[in-house]
């Protein structure tokens, strides 16, 4: 028999291994055998019946002698076709994918056709054809199927990341051809993420029954950083101004922050535009990037990338014109209007603003398709730049109707009632800038929404069309953790903002810390009867216990408040800006002290009269709190916002004034007068936000006087001040205070007492807040942006000062009790209330005497000491401005939100309790 095979060519594309694969057992088919050709003018020799397979003739080649190439010649006819070594595939499979039949003749070019068909099914991993005088017999070796797939060494990329990108899966066919092709997408994955010394090794490990595991065993690498940036031809920039313009950075010490400092195309084709945009809003027109050549340095480890530029000459503004085709748009008018002048520098940026405000101006007068066009004329002879802004003639156009797309839960008219247009109505740009934001602001859907305007059934008609991406309005938070402000807290939340797809807000909590408890339930209805009126309510139970500090930062309970009420809410919208709030509460606080630590105990040594609240442990402020009281107050809130996101927002302001009068029935009287306001702004294209916010805030009490140093505003109704308000300082670290300071005393080597002064231990000394019935308090923040790491992260760093100050109580009296003072000491009574005398000495004689009546001589009245003997001092009740500086991150962090803080106080006054770092994790900031 002779074994008919393919070509070398054909052989080697088809045994071919992939690089690091291991297959084994491939059998290599023979190469098929020539036998020598006859000379052209020669017979064919009769070849007997039973001439061996291996003589098989074949047409000679084409030369200068004997002519053009002969026809191939038949090697005979083909009397049966045999298929073996096919396991999964029929024979009947196997012979379809050839274009030899029985009864045909067949030339050795027939075959080796034959063997490439079979070939490029990708079926097989050998295949040869024998051929008996005619009997042919295919051998075939099937591909083995795929039993699993294996990722071993990924470790930046996940297998969820890797395994969309290989198109070969289980109970597949094994072929190499799709394994290098899915080699190369996952080798384009990483490179995409910077990975650029990444490699992939194909391996298979087989199996019986012809079935193998095949194994990408991936060496990921580390990100290829961008080493150097040249850039060449730039004359009039140094590089430094230039590498600053680009997205591209090179990579340093903080580069951890940021993802660009790895290479990437399209940044590359980015850095190119900003680099073309820079020149042009320098007054270089003719500027070019000639190219741009990113080298991969020989360790794939880093990058170096050359741009080649050329700058070309500056121009100044020409002449500056508008022609306007509209009947509403004087173009004297507008164009007086323009920011650019002849002979200013050129500016491509100031023309692109230029032609958005005419747009927008257009859109204002209904006119949605007005087609704004700069024509430019170039000058090189003086270098000047003559523009015409030239504004087709367009019709007014009518919003025909609104398009809402992409809602599945929110329904349409909760969407809809956010627009300031309504089907019908004449076209205006501003209020569907107006609209988008008020639907941005609703907190349901994607950032950065849109709204699409598209041409409507006739020239003057519009489509306003929004789609819009639903978001998790769901929130379900269970969260533990520790603040330096609550300690320990523990936090149970449930709240929907967008109940039943309605619009509505329905919330509970329980709330658990070391200070505070509390439990909450609220509801609100955005769009009471279809109508733009909010409706809300709350009731609520909180347990507060207030502390004072024991030192450097030890926290000592003082009193507890525990409020029980509820709030009834009413907001209208006055104009598109302007808002009233109105709301009425009532409620009923209980506020006691520890009777164990500030109450005189009424089986002691004071004997059986009522308990009582001792100015000499609790102090005369923390007594005058103590009591039950009901609130009763009725209030409005006064609010004009522009902001542009009401959750995040980038750009606008909000001012609120608000005033809370209690005293509709109740045991407390006030006026509360509160005003804030805010302002954002972004700064250009980079990301950086500014913002600058002022408070302020008075109460006014309409009660009599409770007595000579008691401020009639009560302890617990009076503004405080500190951390989180303004950063730098401690939870109520700022404003009026009193300090215990205790008396010491001096010894000398034999303890006699040789002096007594105030106590400089700090450990020692009480601070207790007293707070104040005025304030205000600034901020500037410049919030930072990151790369993508950091965002996809949830970090949002930001650099602030704080300015603020809380004052306005009345002056305390504050006492001083020297050691032996007779204040510090209470008469010890008898079981009938009455006072005694002892005799003193080892055996002492208790006498009780008469009320009025003062012990005979040689006796002392029995007393117990109250307190050991310290003085009070008032401080921190000044209009000084203090002022903290520092940077802070936000985080979201799979815990809950978290919120860092290091900040220094630049100005304090005496008396202030300041704080470097705070942090707040699980609980909202």
């Amino acid at each position: 028999m002779t074994a008919i095979k393919a070509n070398s060519n054909i052989r080697r594309l088809c045994s071919a291994l992939l690089v690091g694969t291991v297959l084994g057992g491939m059998v290599m088919p023979a190469h098929a055998q020539d036998a020598a050709a006859a000379p052209e003018t020669a017979p064919p020799a009769e070849a007997p019946a039973t001439a061996p397979a291996a003589t098989v003739p074949t047409a000679a080649p084409a030369t200068a002698e004997t002519g053009p190439l002969s026809a191939p010649v038949p090697l005979g006819t083909i009397r049966s076709i045999a298929v073996t070594g096919n396991q999964r595939l029929e024979p009947e499979t196997v012979l379809s994918y050839m274009a030899l039949r029985i009864g045909e003749p067949y030339t050795r070019e027939r075959l080796d056709e034959a063997l490439r068909a079979l070939y490029a099914t990708e079926l097989f991993a050998d295949v040869q054809i024998r051929d008996d005088a005619g009997a042919l017999t295919v051998e075939v070796r099937e591909n083995p199927v795929i039993n699993r797939i294996l990722l071993e060494g990924n470790k930046r990329l996940k297998e969820d990341k890797i395994a969309p990108e290989i198109r070969l899966a289980p109970r597949q066919i094994f072929t190499r051809s799709k394994v290098r092709a899915d080699v190369a997408r996952i080798i384009e994955l990483y490179r995409r993420q910077g990975r650029f010394a990444a490699s992939v090794e194909p391996k298979i490990v087989e199996l019986d029954q012809n079935r193998v595991d095949l194994v990408f065993e991936i060496q990921e690498g580390p990100k290829s950083k961008v080493r150097q940036i040249n850039i060449i031809g730039n004359e009039r920039f140094s590089d430094g101004d230039l590498r600053g313009e680009m997205a591209t950075k090179t990579s340093g010490l903080l580069s951890f922050l940021s993802s660009n400092d790895t290479y990437d195309p399209d940044r590359l084709a980015f850095d190119q535009q900003k680099l073309r945009q820079y020149y042009l809003t320098e007054g270089y027109a003719d500027f070019r990037v000639i190219s741009a050549v990113a080298e991969l340095t020989p360790d794939k480890q880093d990058f170096i990338i050359t741009y080649v530029v050329e700058e070309g000459e500056r121009y100044k503004f020409g002449d500056v014109a508008v022609e306007s085709e509209l009947r509403d748009f004087n173009a004297i008018e507008l164009q007086k209007t323009l920011p650019m002048k002849a002979g200013d520098w050129y500016n491509a940026k100031l023309i692109e603003d230029t032609v958005t405000s005419l747009t927008e101006t257009a859109g204002l007068f209904g006119y949605a398709f007005a087609d704004v066009r700069p024509n430019f004329e170039r000058n090189k002879d003086d270098l000047t730049m003559d523009i015409t802004f030239q504004i087709g003639d367009a019709p007014r156009v009518y919003v025909e109707r609104i398009d809402i797309n992409g809602n599945t839960v929110t329904r349409d008219k909760v969407v809809r009632r956010e627009f300031r247009l309504a089907e019908g109505d004449p076209f205006n740009s501003l209020r569907v800038k107006r609209s988008r934001d008020r639907i941005q602001s609703l907190g349901f859907f994607q950032d950065n929404l849109e709204i699409e305007q598209q041409p409507g059934s006739a020239p003057d008609r519009v489509v306003l069309a929004v789609d819009v991406e639903e978001r998790s309005t769901g929130e379900l938070q269970v969260s533990a953790g520790f603040s330096s402000l609550e300690r320990f807290l523990v936090n149970l939340s449930i709240r929907q903002r967008n109940f039943m797809g309605k619009g509505q807000e329905l919330r509970a909590a329980v709330n658990y810390s070391s200070y505070s408890k509390s439990v909450e339930l609220g509801f609100t209805e955005p769009y009471l009867f279809d109508r733009n009126i909010a409706i809300g309510g709350d009731i609520y139970r909180r347990d507060y216990s207030s502390f004072n500090f024991l030192g450097n930062g030890e926290r000592n309970t003082t009193y507890e408040q525990v409020t029980t009420g509820g709030q009834i809410r009413l907001g209208v919208p006055l104009t598109e800006f302007l808002s009233l709030a109105l709301r009425y509460g009532l409620s009923y606080d209980e506020i006691s002290l520890d009777r164990g630590t500030y109450f005189t105990d009424p089986d002691g040594p004071t004997g059986p009269l009522p308990p009582f609240c001792e100015p000499l442990l609790a102090g005369r402020y923390l007594c005058d709190a103590i009591g039950d009281r009901v609130t009763s107050s009725a209030g409005y809130s006064l609010v004009y916002d522009t902001l542009d996101n009401r959750v995040r927002p980038t750009r606008g302001n909000r001012v609120v004034l608000s005033q809370d009068f209690a005293g509709l029935g109740g045991s407390t009287k006030y006026l509360r007068t509160r005003i804030n306001g805010s302002k954002y702004w972004p700064i250009g294209d980079s990301g950086f936000i500014f913002s600058t916010s002022l408070e302020g805030g008075y109460i006014h009490s309409f009660e009599n006087s409770r007595g000579e140093g008691i401020d009639p505003v009560r302890l617990t109704d009076r503004f405080f001040l500190g951390e989180p308000q303004i950063r730098g300082f401690d939870i109520r670290g700022v404003g009026p205070r009193i300090q215990r300071i205790p008396y010491e005393f001096e010894l000398d080597d034999d303890g006699n007492v040789i002096n007594v002064k105030l106590t400089t231990d700090k450990n020692r000394i009480t601070d207790d807040a007293l707070g104040g019935r005025a304030y205000y308090l600034g901020r500037a923040e410049l919030e930072i942006p990151l790369g993508s790491s950091g965002r996809e992260l949830g970090l949002r760093p930001s650099v602030f000062v704080d300015v603020g100050a809380l004052f306005g109580v009345k002056d305390p009296i504050v006492n001083d009790y020297p050691p032996g003072d007779p204040r510090l000491f209470r008469d010890v009574l008898n079981e009938d209330g009455l006072r005694q005398c002892t005799t003193g000495g080892t055996s002492p004689v208790i006498t009780p005497i008469p009320v009025g009546a003062e012990c005979p001589g040689g006796s002392d009245l029995v007393r117990f000491a109250i307190s050991a003997p310290f003085k009070e001092v008032f401080l921190g009740d000044t209009m000084k401005p203090r002022v903290s500086v520092g940077f802070g991150v936000n985080w979201n962090s799979p815990f809950g939100p978290f919120r860092i803080d290091i900040a220094k106080a630049l100005i304090t006054a005496e008396g202030d309790d300041t704080k470097l770092f705070t942090f707040n994790v699980g609980t909202a900031f």
